[in-house]
């Protein structure tokens, strides 16, 4: 075996389900397992109706990344400790069915994971070997998904005032990198204290952070304003 592959397999052993399925894809069994189907009708409602989704499709299909369901997008069995996750190989959403039971989570897993998509589609990142340009984007994905939303980390019951969703965002791009890549701790540290400004303030398609779905209804707005006003130049 590889012994790169053995020290760091880039988290896709967090996706057993990718790896053996359990059933054939598009076959009837699949279809009647009932977590796929609870995820794939979520993952529906997620695209069609969140603000936070629907806007970042829309920025992707504008850079010339449509995003397809069928293609896109996929529900697995995973790991406990996980959500989803964006497979930058295959350029597909992961999300785990055997995780997400509620439409709200599932809502902000969606948008979390299109943040990387996003990125993968606008920027030449290269996930498996730089990992500033995976600790960037794990920065803009839990600053701008709603992962440190006031109503969040109060279900967390974390409380702080000055400069509370920094540290939020911090620590949460922090332990996602720990996740999936096998780094020294402090080595992942000082790698999101160097690059934390810079893609902090990168506010892309949003344009501002959206604290709340109405901030992503009205920078959806704003989005589709915008596309309107460079179409009829």
């Amino acid at each position: 075996m590889d012994q790169t592959k053995q020290e760091d397999d880039y988290g896709y052993g967090l996706f057993p389900g990718i790896q053996r399925s359990r059933f054939k894809k598009g076959s009837i069994a699949e279809s009647m397992f009932t977590e796929n189907t609870n995820c794939q009708l979520m993952l529906k409602v997620a695209m069609d109706k969140n603000p936070y989704a629907k806007l970042l499709l829309s920025a992707m299909k504008s850079s010339g990344c449509t995003a397809y369901m069928d293609r896109h997008f996929t529900c697995e069995d995973c790991d406990n400790t996980i959500s989803g996750g964006f497979d930058a190989a295959s350029s597909q959403v992961v999300l785990c069915r055997n995780n997400i039971f509620l439409q709200s989570h599932m809502d902000r897993v969606v948008t979390h994971e299109l943040i990387h998509a996003f990125d993968h589609c606008r920027a030449h990142v290269d996930w498996f070997h730089n990992l500033r340009h995976l600790a960037c984007s794990e920065i803009r994905a839990a600053n701008l998904s709603g992962d440190c939303s006031f109503s969040n980390e109060f279900t967390r019951s974390n409380f702080g005032l000055k400069q509370h969703h920094q540290k939020c965002v911090r620590d949460r791009a922090l332990r996602s990198i720990l996740v999936v890549r096998k780094v020294p701790q402090e080595e992942a540290e000082k790698i999101v204290d160097e690059v934390f400004d810079t893609c902090f303030n990168d506010h892309a398609p949003f344009g501002r952070i959206p604290h709340s779905k109405h901030d992503a209804r009205f920078a959806f707005r704003d989005y589709e304003n915008r596309s309107r006003y460079y179409t009829n130049l």
